[in-house]
C-alpha cells in the first residue's frame, strides 16, 4: 500500500502542475508577470491559489488512503506552504525548472517518509 501512496502523491503533483495549471496561473503567479490579467489580480493571489490546490490534492490522496484527518491537515498545510515557497523561488529565478520539480518531488518523499516512519498518525 505504501508504494502506491508515494506513486499517487507524485502523480497528483504532475496533474496539478502540468495538466491542471493554466497558462494564466503559470504566468500570473510570478511577481514580475507582464500578463494583462496580472494587473487586475495580484500575483500572490495566483500563487496562493495554486499552492492551496496542491495542498488540497495531497490531502485528498492521503485521506483516500485512509489516513487520519490530523495527518491530512498537517500534510495539506505543509504542501501548501512548501509549494508556495518553492514556486516563489522559481519565479524569482533563484533556480530553474529542474530544481523546482526536484524540490516538489522531494517534498512528496518527505511526506511519504513521515507516514511510513510512523511520525504522523495513521
Amino acid at each position: 500500500m505504501y508504494i502506491a501512496l508515494l506513486y499517487f502523491l507524485c502523480a497528483t503533483h504532475a496533474v496539478m502542475d502540468y495538466a491542471l495549471q493554466t497558462r494564466t496561473i503559470a504566468t500570473c503567479k510570478c511577481r514580475e508577470s507582464t500578463d494583462p490579467v496580472a494587473r487586475s489580480v495580484p500575483w500572490f493571489y495566483w500563487l496562493t491559489a495554486h499552492a492551496v490546490l496542491h495542498g488540497a490534492a495531497v490531502g485528498a490522496v492521503v485521506r483516500w488512503f485512509g489516513f487520519d484527518w490530523n495527518t491530512v491537515v498537517v500534510l495539506a498545510a505543509a504542501e501548501t506552504v512548501t509549494h508556495w515557497g518553492i514556486d516563489f523561488g522559481k519565479c524569482e529565478r533563484w533556480y530553474g525548472i529542474a530544481a523546482d520539480q526536484g524540490m516538489h518531488l522531494a517534498c512528496k518523499v518527505v511526506w511519504f517518509g513521515l507516514i511510513v516512519a510512523g511520525i504522523l498518525p495513521v
